[in-house]
């Protein structure tokens, strides 16, 4: 769709070339002598009155179009503002999360579903969370598990990372479908999920095909390193 300054220039585009055609057309009069002297006079102050006119409107569309660039300006500067307010409140509520320990209800579920779309052409059929399980007196929990299709996602959350959860999430995935048997068969994704990731933490997830679920600069709950674990 055009904007109104493009549409503006047209219309300026439109009256020169008429002003130009109308030059064209006085020349030809002139030339050829089919006016009379009072006519062509009446004719250049009419010619005179109407450039007149259209000089105060140029003036006025130029106004505008200051106008309109200001306005966009001002709606910039509105839209950078409110992506910052946006940050601060995305760090406080995941300091609030952090602090109260609800990670996984507060950051990690709610980006679940459309994550799991976005990057996996997923549509959850079922999702839980702080699933927990005992065998021969073994307990076995996961901060959230979901399932579509054939997949089935194993998500640990963590409030503070550190390289020494990989390997705990590894023993974890080994062991899922011996607590889980009923998702036999299922291609298991691991996720591991926090606030911020230092990178070092994000190099060893990759190398171990483990996808890392937080903040993207502040802005919402993304998977870091989809590209890595995924060639």
């Amino acid at each position: 769709m055009q904007t109104v300054e493009e549409r503006v220039d047209k219309l300026e585009k439109a009256i020169q070339d008429f002003i130009f055609s109308v030059g064209i057309e006085y020349n030809k009069l002139v030339n050829s002598q089919m006016r009379t002297e009072k006519e062509l006079r009446d004719f250049k102050d009419e010619m005179k009155v109407f450039k007149d006119e259209m000089g105060a409107f140029k003036d006025e569309m130029k106004v505008f179009k200051d106008e309109m660039k200001d306005f966009k300006d001002g709606m910039e500067r509105f839209r950078e503002e409110t992506k910052e307010e946006n940050k601060r409140k995305n760090k406080e509520w995941s300091n609030l999360a952090k602090k109260m320990g609800t990670i996984v209800e507060d950051l990690i579920a709610p980006a679940l579903r459309p994550v799991l779309g976005n990057y996996f052409n997923c549509q959850v059929t079922m999702e839980g969370q702080r699933m927990f399980k005992r065998k021969d007196g073994e307990d076995y929990e996961i901060d959230a598990i979901a399932t579509c299709g054939d997949k089935v996602f194993m998500i640990e959350a963590k409030s503070t990372p550190r390289i020494s959860d990989v390997k705990d999430i590894l023993d974890k995935k080994d062991r899922f479908f011996e607590f889980f048997p009923e998702h036999a068969g299922k291609e298991l994704i691991v996720i591991y999920g926090s606030i911020t990731f230092p990178e070092n933490i994000i190099q060893q997830a990759s190398q171990n095909k483990i996808y890392v679920l937080g903040w993207r600069e502040w802005e919402y709950m993304d998977i870091l390193n989809f590209d890595e674990v995924s060639r």
